[in-house]
C-alpha cells in the first residue's frame, strides 16, 4: 500500500483512481463494505483504490476536548486499510490551513487536479470544506462539469449489522459498556491495541507482577478497566495475560495507559511493538487503599483471566 502524505508528495503516476473520503476510524464491517465497492468499481475502470482521510480527524482539531476516543491509532488504522487491499492512501494534514479551505478549492485541488479521481464513493450526508459547505450535491456538480476528465459521483448507503447501523460510535458504545462481543461483531474482528513497550515505574514488578507498558497514543482509550487479553508480536502463539487500560487511581495517575501482565513470562521486552487482543472485561478500573490490597485483587483477576483463556493455573512469576 502507497502512502502519500500531503499533495506535496503526490507524483504522476498517482494521477488516476477511484476514493472515498472519511475518517475510518476503527475500520470496522462498514467501512470494509466500502472499501469493497470502492474495489469493485476500481477493477471496473482499471484504476486503484485510494482512500483519502485526515491526521488528525477534524474533530480533534476543532474541539480536541470533546473529540470520541479513537479506536485505532494512526498506525493501526493504516495497517487495517492494508490489510483490506486499499492500494494507496492520501493522508492530508489537518491543520489550520485545511479547514480555511473552501470546498470548491478542495475537489479543484486534491479530487481533480491533484489524484484525478474518476469515481468517488461518500455518504449522501458528507459535508466538508471551509463551514461545512461543500456537501454531495457540490460533488456530484463539480465532478459532472469536469467532463471528460470529472469523475462520478456515488453515495453510501446506511450499512446495518441485524437491524442496527454500523458506526464507529456504535463500536465505541459497546467498548464503553464493556461489551466485547458486540463490538467484535460490529468490527469484524476483536478489538485490539498495538503499541511499543516502554519504561514505566516498575512497581508491577515490586509486587510481584511485572508489566508490559505501552504508550496508547491517544488523549483517551474507548475503554477503561482490567481485561483477559491475548498478546501478539513475541512468539508464534499469543501470550495470554491481564491487562489494565486507564489512568492508574491508585498511583494517582493523569494519563491513559495500557499495562500488561504476561502469565509465566518472564523476559526483557523493551522497545518491542505489541498487539494486544481484548477477549473479556473482567472489572472497572478502580482506586485501592493499598498496595497489598491492589496485589490482591491482580491475584484474583489473573485467576479469572486464566480460567477464561484456559491457561493452566501456575504460581506467576516476579
Amino acid at each position: 500500500m502507497r502512502l502519500i502524505r500531503g499533495l506535496h508528495n503526490l507524483r504522476p503516476p498517482d494521477r488516476g483512481c477511484v476514493a472515498t473520503i472519511g475518517n475510518f476510524d476503527g475500520v470496522h464491517l462498514g467501512h470494509r463494505t466500502v472499501f469493497r465497492r470502492l474495489q469493485t468499481r476500481g477493477r471496473e475502470l482499471g484504476l486503484p483504490a485510494t482512500v483519502i482521510t485526515f491526521e488528525p480527524q477534524p474533530m480533534e482539531f476543532f474541539a480536541p476536548e470533546a473529540a470520541p476516543a479513537r479506536l485505532t491509532r494512526l498506525r493501526e488504522k493504516l495497517c487495517a486499510m492494508g490489510d483490506c487491499g486499499i492500494e494507496r492512501v492520501m493522508l492530508l494534514e489537518f491543520s489550520p490551513r485545511l479547514a480555511k479551505m473552501s470546498a470548491r478549492d478542495f475537489v479543484q485541488r486534491l479530487l481533480l487536479d491533484g489524484l484525478a479521481v474518476r469515481f468517488l464513493l461518500v455518504g449522501d450526508d458528507f459535508r466538508f470544506g471551509h463551514g461545512r459547505e461543500g456537501d454531495y450535491a457540490l460533488l456530484h456538480a463539480m465532478g459532472k462539469s469536469a467532463a471528460p476528465s470529472g469523475f462520478e459521483v456515488e453515495d453510501l448507503h446506511t450499512i446495518t449489522h441485524g437491524a442496527e447501523r454500523i458506526s464507529s460510535t456504535r463500536v465505541r458504545e459497546a467498548l464503553g459498556r464493556g461489551d466485547l462481543e458486540h463490538a467484535r461483531h460490529l468490527l469484524g474482528r476483536p478489538y485490539r491495541m498495538q503499541g511499543r513497550v516502554g519504561h514505566g515505574a516498575k512497581r508491577g514488578r515490586g509486587i510481584g507482577f511485572p508489566t508490559a507498558n505501552i504508550d496508547l497514543h491517544r488523549r483517551c482509550s474507548p475503554l477503561r478497566g482490567v481485561y483477559a487479553v491475548l498478546v501478539r508480536g513475541l512468539d508464534a502463539t499469543p501470550i495470554p495475560g491481564v491487562a489494565n487500560v486507564g489512568t492508574r487511581p491508585t498511583v494517582n495517575g493523569k494519563d491513559y495507559r495500557l499495562e500488561v501482565h504476561l502469565f509465566d513470562f518472564d523476559e526483557e521486552i523493551y522497545g518491542r511493538h505489541l498487539e494486544v487482543e481484548f477477549r473479556l472485561k473482567l472489572r472497572d478500573e478502580k482506586r485501592f487503599a493499598s498496595f497489598d490490597a491492589l496485589k490482591q485483587q491482580i491475584q484474583l483477576d489473573a485467576q479469572v483471566a486464566r480460567e477464561y483463556l484456559g491457561v493452566r493455573s501456575s504460581p506467576d512469576r516476579a
